[in-house]
């Protein structure tokens, strides 16, 4: 595994979170390198959206995992002398087929991002819901397939969550309580209710007994003001004396830096290790 640690005490400028046209990214791999060179980036990882069992159109497919890591091969051998680039999959926890599946676990990657954007219909649980995009989507699927109800969709979460903690196969856990943000467009103020808080601790503790890397995901911050996890968790950063990661989860090459400078001025200011 990368020595995280170890970059984020000698440099600022990586970033280990971005998307590709493989999956839902919006420019070549290519303008992305160019980007972070042009930004003095000294480290920067690809991150696509793994494949799944089912169709997903911001997932990327298995038959474009051979191009991408041909593409990595090309981006590493052309710009070696001037940037460390590394081959990664934001690969998503539905069950089975999740990071610690032997598909994932055969593919040359240099770290694997663990995340949850799906979790299961409460009408049809083999079926698998996207409660990642906007919120009016969101707002619509809570309708559609989950009765709206918010506080089971949440324990959902955290409980898809806490199964991919226990079952492994990845070195950084991705915007864990990224699901706080719809569900506060759903509901105003639930993600202030107690029993959210203790969801959320149990989710950090469990994080913490695996030794994960922690993501600080910063692509929400320019538009919504929000970090993932919520900044209002940074002090727990310390408390676990954790390994982060500030990744601004670009999909444009021109946000490879959005939000990151405020997230690590943040934790700055709260005397968190980076």
């Amino acid at each position: 595994m990368i020595d995280f640690k170890e970059i984020t005490s000698q440099s600022t400028l990586y970033n280990f979170h971005a998307h590709t046209l493989y999956c839902d990214g919006h420019a070549p791999m290519e303008d992305f390198v160019r980007e972070a060179i042009g930004q003095g980036f000294t480290h920067f990882g690809f991150s696509p959206h793994s494949p799944l069992p089912f169709e997903s159109s911001c997932n990327m497919s298995r038959a474009s995992v051979v191009q991408y890591l041909e593409e990595m091969d090309r981006l590493r051998a052309r710009y070696c002398s001037r940037i460390k680039l590394y081959t990664s999959m934001e690969i998503d926890y539905v069950d089975e087929f999740g990071p610690s599946h032997d598909f994932f676990a055969q593919l040359p990657l240099d770290y694997r991002i663990g995340s949850v954007h799906f979790i299961p219909s409460f009408d049809d649980p083999s079926e698998y819901i996207d409660i990642d995009g906007r919120p009016e989507r969101f707002i619509e699927k809570m309708h559609d397939h989950f009765h709206d109800d918010i506080e089971a969709v949440i324990r959902s979460f955290f409980e898809q969550s806490l199964k991919m903690v226990e079952k492994g196969g990845f070195d950084v856990i991705g915007h864990f309580d990224k699901i706080g943000f719809n569900a506060e467009a759903f509901k105003s103020g639930v993600t202030l209710e107690a029993w959210y808080d203790q969801l959320v601790m149990q989710l950090f503790e469990a994080i913490m007994d695996h030794h994960y890397v922690i993501e600080i995901n910063t692509k929400a911050w320019e538009r919504r003001c929000r970090f993932y996890p919520d900044a209002k968790y940074f002090p727990l950063l310390k408390k676990y004396d954790c390994t982060v990661l500030v990744n601004s989860d670009a999909h444009y090459p021109d946000r490879i830096n959005s939000g990151r400078i405020e997230a690590l001025h943040l934790l700055k200011a709260r005397c968190v290790r980076d």
